[in-house]
């Protein structure tokens, strides 16, 4: 009879062991299933004595069109994009309103593209009063709603979905030389139809025609708010405007459509003319002039455009700039 030695029997067993069939062993399951989805979206932080929310509305993603800039090739904007790590042949544009909280009023800037836009992009967009609501801030609150310029991207969250004042205590602030001409029939009839100032003049008869009693003008260098000094930015739209905010020695810059939709793509390309910008030497002359005072001043810029939460610097880059993006803060 033959003899085994413990180490034999052993390593016999090992070896029977690794030979076993493994049929007896369930399959590796997930833990949870997956969302599928982002959490509400906004960021707070301190200015001063002021609370300012960053309220994400979503993010645009299209195609990017041969005509997207007016003054460069597509093969130029697709090697810019490259440059910067942001998918070629795409535009991704962050659409991002604030409040403005002095701890005695309530002010929003810009309003998003609304309820439809949610419904049509299937949540991609028009997020801004989920999110607003999910920031702790109730509508009916607001005391001011201040527009930059008369786009529909900036104005589609003033409705409901069923067509009521989605802010209904707020007295709602525009820019004076922006009113005039989108109120013009006139300029209407010069458009091309279903061009993006036309659709954009149809979008405000609509959206103004229950809320013309609540609108009030503002020129360029006026404190539209308390601490809100309006900021002439004219050419991407007749009276587009950006806003300083001040308390105390800390201040902002509301930029909104300074650089419009990828909107690091004209902060590193300032020369640069978005086919949208209704006048493109303009608005590239704004661009430089503010940003030349931001990097010279070191000023905090909020970019309606920019990646979320929109909030940074802009430093000088050569002829052009680049934006540096704050640190993300997670406590006030």
């Amino acid at each position: 009879m033959a003899q085994f030695s413990r180490r034999q029997m052993i390593a016999g067993s090992l070896s029977a062991a690794a030979l076993a069939p493994v049929s007896h062993l369930t399959p590796a399951r997930a833990a949870a299933p997956q969302i599928g989805k982002q959490a509400p979206g906004f960021y707070r932080y301190r200015l001063g004595d002021f609370e300012v929310p960053a309220v994400t509305d979503g993010a645009i993603r299209q195609p990017l069109a041969d005509s997207y800039v007016v003054n460069a090739t597509r093969d130029q904007v697709n090697a810019a994009l490259g440059a910067m790590h942001l998918e070629r042949d795409r535009i991704f544009a962050p659409l991002t309103p604030v409040v403005i909280n002095t701890g005695t009023r309530l002010a929003v800037i810009d309003t998003g593209l609304g309820p439809t836009a949610f419904e049509q992009s299937k949540g991609a967009v028009g997020q801004f009063h989920t999110n607003l609501a999910a920031a702790g801030i109730d509508a009916a609150a607001v005391d001011a709603v201040v527009l930059s310029h008369l786009h529909r991207d900036h104005v589609g969250g003033l409705l409901t979905k069923d067509g009521h004042p989605a802010f209904p205590n707020a007295e709602i602030f525009v820019p004076a030389a922006d009113w005039r001409f989108w109120s013009d029939d006139g300029n209407l009839t010069r458009m091309t139809a279903g061009s993006i100032p036309e659709i954009n003049f149809r979008n405000n008869k609509q959206v103004f025609a229950s809320l013309k009693n609540r609108v009030a003008l503002y020129d360029a260098d006026k404190e539209v708010q308390p601490g809100i000094l309006s900021v002439p930015a004219y050419g991407h739209t007749p009276g587009h405007t950006a806003h300083l905010v001040t308390s105390g020695n800390a201040k902002v810059l509301l930029q909104a459509d300074l650089t419009a939709f990828s909107a690091t793509l004209f902060v590193a390309n300032p020369g640069w003319h978005v086919f949208f910008d209704m006048d493109g030497a303009a608005a590239e002359s704004s661009r430089r002039r503010i940003y030349d005072m931001a990097a010279s001043e070191k000023l905090l810029i909020q970019g309606y455009h920019l990646p979320f939460p929109s909030l940074g610097q802009i430093e000088r880059q050569g002829s052009a700039y680049r934006f540096v993006p704050a640190t993300w803060n997670s406590s006030l």
